[in-house]
């Protein structure tokens, strides 16, 4: 496991990954926590199950918290992705990341997330009450850059 990256079959814990990026000269960290939902498209989910190649996924999340260094320059990011069986309101996802000003933590998490969907190799097995269905592409209709205008205009309110 690496110590900023990481796969694992326990419980997530939010604070394990704000632990990871906190720093003196960070002014802000923004977590993201995604959790096991009960409703997707209108079927009731009953849990959900995630597997995923390890080894390639932690390094996915690595390449992942290296693009974030890339266009955020002094961002500090821990991802960490839940598998096994995971209970509705469980913790599937945490990602952590600080930046001196908060637009950057925010895009910057935002980015983590959908990159997440597009590369990671981990995979979802929806259990409804009246079946169950593996989802490999965990996707949105449209891709990231798609959906990101080209500047996010913030305030500082």
């Amino acid at each position: 496991m690496s110590k900023n990256y990481w796969i694992t079959d326990k419980p997530l814990q939010i604070q394990t990954c704000v632990d990871q990026v906190v720093r003196p000269e960070a002014g802000a960290i923004c977590t993201f926590t995604g959790i096991a939902r009960e409703f997707t498209k209108g079927k009731r989910t009953l849990h959900l199950e995630y597997q995923s190649y390890v080894p390639m996924a932690e390094k996915k999340l690595a390449q992942i918290g290296e693009e974030i260094k890339a266009k955020w320059k002094e961002a500090e990011v821990a991802i960490a992705h839940r598998i096994g069986r995971l209970e509705i309101s469980e913790i599937a996802v945490v990602i952590a990341v600080s930046t001196p000003h908060r637009q950057d933590a925010f895009a910057a998490s935002r980015y983590a997330i959908e990159r997440i969907k597009e590369i990671v190799p981990i995979w979802k097995k929806e259990h409804w009450e009246d079946g169950t269905e593996w989802i490999g592409d965990q996707k949105e209709q449209t891709s990231y850059k798609e959906r990101m205008p080209e500047k996010e205009e913030m305030t500082d309110g």
